[in-house]
């Protein structure tokens, strides 16, 4: 009966310890997965703030109210539609917030997918530009993701573009412009890339050299600075108005020549003309040609009352009637005679016309779909986004592809030729949004993604049809993606949208 018992006990403990060491797994299984998610959150390195409370309020309440009022007292003039850039302020907010408003101010409505900050180190000396390449800026009002692979292109250009976080860790030029930009930019998914000039000879160059191929209607440029430095109120009134002058005639020489003139004139307690001097030179030389315009000036004496030493403030803004990729009359008329031209020569001969064209935008790589109408109904469409091949060539491949691969037509006769009706949609480059919210009737085409399947409408699909946006992405859904008429309203569903200037023959007469 004892080895009975005896027995049995052994199997209790052996029970006992095989629970134990199977929920010490279990706790150590939980504990990977646990940490396997966390690695699979991981969002990148958060760069925190570490002025706020100084420069400008630490609680979100008091900084977002303090934002509101300075916007609200800002009154702009007309300006283009366009906005391209900004020379804005960085001291704290009671001194130059409301000099910044009237910079920020011009941004309200605007769609801007990427911003590039720009300052001048105010701490340290270092050769070329320190950019922080990825993860997030963060301000009392959230986070800002760092466009990474706007980052990384930025860093392939040129070895002197770098890396340096000593650069970034204290200074607060850039950070100062977040939560002003995390107020008047509504529209979700923009990113920043947050730039220090070691203030070194050469660096502004191989700034603009490395950023002037990537530029863009929805890049937006800001470059933080303050003016003069300390001397006396009317003597910084001359010296920010001389420096002001060199800016808005639009050469970098001259804002040079204005900076060593005052600095050779010897006014009292003149420390420097502008802080940020290359980062303003940066904008200067990215914006050759564009419009630019004083928007506001002050500086601390306007605020404090105490002007034996002050530091001078502007807002500056450079602006462009048009988009940077909008085709002019003749430029439409080329695309639609090469559209023309090379069906007809494929038709009827079976020969793919070769062009060479002199044009800086037709040669840039642009999307574009071509429509094929014959007597008002439609006889093929079809397109390409993110090409890299020049307009024109895309515009020559696309008008065959449209005649002769649109599956819901029989191919395109050359007996057909004379009755087509041709209409070429050059297009902005896909930008993903967070929900269909975002998608704008009348100014917006949309692709639709899910798993393998996909779908695309032009803007001017919704206008044609008189649809309301429900109705829209819904014959998206089913007719285009062969999804259910509902899948937009889904997370698993991923919305992109995009512009498209739109021309036909008639309209270029």
């Amino acid at each position: 009966m004892k080895k009975v018992i005896i027995f049995v006990i052994f199997i209790l403990l052996v029970i006992g310890a095989a629970l134990v060491i199977d929920q010490g797994k279990l706790e150590f299984m939980k504990k990977q997965e646990g940490n396997k998610n966390n690695i699979q959150k991981d969002e990148g390195p958060v760069r925190e703030a570490v002025v706020a409370g100084q420069f400008y309020p630490g609680s979100k309440e008091e900084l977002s109210s303090m934002i509101d009022n300075f916007l609200t007292k800002a009154e702009l003039p007309k300006l283009d539609p366009y906005i391209r850039a900004l020379i804005v302020p960085h001291a704290g907010y009671v001194y130059s917030g409301q000099v910044a408003a009237y910079g920020y101010k011009a941004l309200v409505g605007k769609n801007i997918d990427t911003v590039i900050l720009i300052g001048n180190s105010h701490r340290e000396y270092f050769d070329g530009a320190s950019i922080y390449p990825k993860g997030y800026f963060e301000t009392p009002l959230g986070k800002v993701e760092i466009d990474a692979e706007f980052a990384q292109k930025l860093m392939e250009a040129n070895d002197k573009i770098y890396f340096k976080e000593s650069a970034h860790s204290e200074e607060h030029s850039l950070e100062v412009q977040l939560p002003f930009l995390q107020m008047v930019l509504s529209v979700s998914g923009w990113k920043i890339v947050p730039i220090i000039l070691g203030n070194q000879p050469g660096a502004s160059d191989i700034l603009i050299n490395a950023l002037k191929p990537l530029m863009n209607e929805n890049v937006l440029l800001i470059a933080s600075t303050d003016l003069s430095h300390y001397p006396k109120y009317d003597d910084a009134k001359y010296s920010d108005g001389k420096v002001i002058e060199s800016i808005l005639a639009g050469e970098r020489e001259k804002l040079r020549e204005a900076i060593n003139k005052l600095e050779n004139e010897g006014i009292e307690n003149l420390q420097t003309c502008a802080c940020g001097h290359d980062a303003i030179e940066v904008v200067m030389g990215l914006m050759e040609g564009k419009k630019s315009q004083l928007l506001k000036y002050a500086n601390s004496g306007d605020v404090s009352g105490e002007k034996n030493q002050v530091v001078g403030y502007t807002a500056i803004v450079f602006t462009s009637e048009k988009s940077e990729n909008e085709l002019n009359k003749e430029q439409q008329k080329r695309l639609l005679e090469i559209a023309k031209q090379s069906l007809e020569s494929y038709l009827k001969e079976g020969k793919i016309l070769k062009f060479e064209e002199d044009d800086s935008l037709l040669n840039k790589p642009m999307g574009a779909f071509v429509t094929l109408k014959e007597h008002g109904e439609l006889r093929g469409c079809i397109g390409v986004f993110e090409p890299d091949i020049p307009l024109y060539q895309v515009v020559a491949e696309t008008v065959i592809s449209s005649a002769i691969n649109d599956p819901r037509f029989m191919p395109v006769t050359k007996e057909e030729l004379p009755l087509l009706e041709y209409k070429i949609s050059v297009l902005s480059p896909l930008k993903k949004v967070d929900s269909y919210k975002d998608v704008e009737i009348g100014k917006h085409g949309v692709k639709i993604v899910r798993g393998s399947r996909s779908g695309v409408f032009l803007p001017q699909v919704a206008t044609e049809n008189n649809w309301d946006r429900d109705t829209f992405l819904s014959i998206l859904c089913t007719q285009k993606a062969g999804l259910s008429a509902d899948c937009w309203k889904d997370e698993d569903t991923d919305l992109y949208v995009f512009t498209a200037q739109v021309f036909d023959e008639e309209s270029v007469k």
